[in-house]
């Protein structure tokens, strides 16, 4: 059944804390940017081997939620818990040693080093070239042959697509048990986006958890497995994806009109989705 919340309710007071099935839960998180508040006591779960997408209008507080599990924005009160350690606090470093990796919204690549120079900067952390070396070879080639056949050219040269597969085999050499990714479709072509969103299926289904942020909506609910609703930096809709694709209250979410808590409700199948 979705969950449906008043975004002037407050936290949600989670129920099920260390239950095996949530690898991570936000549990009233405020934080944001200086002065500027953002996560308004933010609640969230992410389920274990599954893809979850978090959707929302402009603002929501999307990245932001994000970038607060992977320590990159400061939380001022609240947890952040990763199989039952709080994790908050925890520098970037000892987050990727926990199996947790982040590929940020936008081009992250070093355009004048080679596909494969660029792959190994994902092992550095492991101290052990060879290992590496053979990662890169096992896991992000054997994810995307495109880059082994271009392994040698420069990054620069990759279509958009192509950098962003090489973004996520770099995250994945150090086969993170949970990965965050924000916004992969951003200036690919649809054919682009449903390749990259079936890699992201590919690693789901190999055991990895993703969190994913994506502006379109339709598309990136329409692969995942669990759906999250952001408005004004609160949880404001959980559920299945395809419970939170079909509920009618995601249009006018999408459409700019201020949701209210109407109470848990279980979506009719005829309802459709304009996000």
């Amino acid at each position: 059944m979705v969950d449906t919340v008043s975004p002037d309710a407050g936290s949600i007071v989670p129920e099920r804390h260390g239950h095996d099935d949530i690898i991570l839960r936000m549990e009233g998180v405020v934080g944001g940017y200086g002065a500027t508040t953002v996560l308004h006591g933010t609640t969230l779960d992410v389920h274990r081997n599954a893809v979850t997408t978090i959707v929302g209008p402009n603002g929501a507080g999307k990245s932001t939620a994000v970038k607060a599990i992977f320590g990159m924005v400061r939380v001022r009160s609240g947890h952040v818990w990763y199989d039952d350690e709080d994790i908050v606090g925890l520098s970037q470093v000892e987050l990727l040693r926990r199996g947790i990796s982040f590929v940020p919204q936008g081009r992250n690549v070093f355009p004048r080093m080679s596909v494969r120079a660029n792959l190994e900067l994902g092992g550095v952390s492991l101290g052990n070239l060879a290992m590496t070396r053979e990662r890169v070879t096992g896991t992000a080639f054997e994810l995307f042959p495109i880059l082994h056949t271009k392994a040698e050219r420069q990054a620069g040269t990759l279509s958009g697509g192509e950098q962003k597969m090489l973004e996520i085999g770099r995250a994945m050499l150090l086969e993170p048990r949970l990965l965050l990714i924000d916004e992969p479709s951003v200036g690919l072509s649809p054919i682009l986006v449903r390749q990259v969103f079936d890699v992201l299926q590919q690693l789901r289904d190999r055991g990895t958890t993703v969190l994913m942020i994506e502006q379109n909506a339709k598309s990136a609910l329409e692969v995942s497995d669990y759906g999250l609703v952001l408005q004004q930096g609160r949880l404001a809709l959980a559920g299945t994806a395809s419970e939170v694709l079909n509920h009618p209250e995601i249009g006018r979410l999408f459409l700019g009109g201020a949701m209210r808590g109407v109470g848990p409700q279980t979506p009719s199948a005829g309802n459709g989705s304009t996000a």
